[in-house]
């Protein structure tokens, strides 16, 4: 599949197929492993967050439960719309999502203890191929302003589907690079693998966000557990 391809695919799956995008994210992170290292990273309790490209709302979930409020932006009427059903759906009410684009949110400076991504930031890597370290410093930036001081902001990206260790896309080692060694974000990674409720539902939604190939490698008509490798960077800012 072409570059061109690829990006058209996830653009229209954020677009236009939300419902399907919840019920794959859904079923990751079978063991909870992402909340956990989260929680050693950054303390979570009574924080208050400002989270980017929250899509669907699966790292919104995962926070709303510990941290004191989250305010949560994406640029997809779409995926908040499904987000907020979802919010809604878990009886929480420390929450509020509003369309924002990552590179300057509307919310005030130094007005969060975190700042937040997942799966969001990697995406200008291709979208955007001639000015790429451009908006990605655009983003780190902007994230550095809504935090206070002593304020950490992370970013959770995939280090490989259908991975049991990890390793980085090809696409995309040149910018988890230049977060580690020119902006200087620390790293570690976790599993944070799939478990479906069906093979027929493992097929149905690996095939249908990361393509024929990668599920047609990894699926073999049995399995409902796939595993998965992510990464996770941060810093915080003085």
């Amino acid at each position: 599949m072409t570059v061109t391809l690829r990006c058209n695919r996830f653009k229209d799956i954020y677009r236009n197929k939300a419902e399907q995008f919840d019920r794959l994210v859904a079923r990751e992170d079978r063991r909870g492993n992402l909340f956990a290292a989260l929680s050693e990273i950054c303390p979570l309790r009574g924080a208050k967050v400002v989270e980017f490209g929250a899509g669907t709302g699966r790292v919104t979930r995962l926070l709303s439960v510990a941290v004191d409020e989250i305010f949560a932006f994406d640029i997809e009427a779409s995926m908040l719309g499904r987000a907020q059903r979802a919010m809604r759906a878990t009886g929480m009410t420390n929450w509020h999502l509003s369309l924002g684009d990552n590179r300057r949110l509307p919310v005030a400076s130094a007005c969060a203890d975190l700042a937040i991504e997942g799966w969001s930031f990697a995406h200008v890597r291709e979208w955007h191929p001639n000015d790429w370290r451009e908006r990605t410093d655009m983003m780190l930036a902007e994230m550095a302003r809504v935090l206070k001081p002593g304020g950490t902001a992370i970013l959770i990206e995939t280090m490989g589907a259908s991975r049991r260790q990890p390793l980085a896309p090809r696409n995309l080692r040149q910018l988890y690079d230049h977060w580690e060694r020119e902006l200087g974000l620390s790293y570690r990674w976790v599993r944070t693998d799939f478990q479906f409720a069906s093979p027929q539902e493992a097929d149905e939604l690996m095939r249908f966000f990361f393509g024929d190939e990668l599920a047609n490698s990894c699926l073999d008509g049995k399995r409902v557990i796939v595993p998965e490798c992510t990464g996770i960077w941060w810093r915080t800012f003085g």
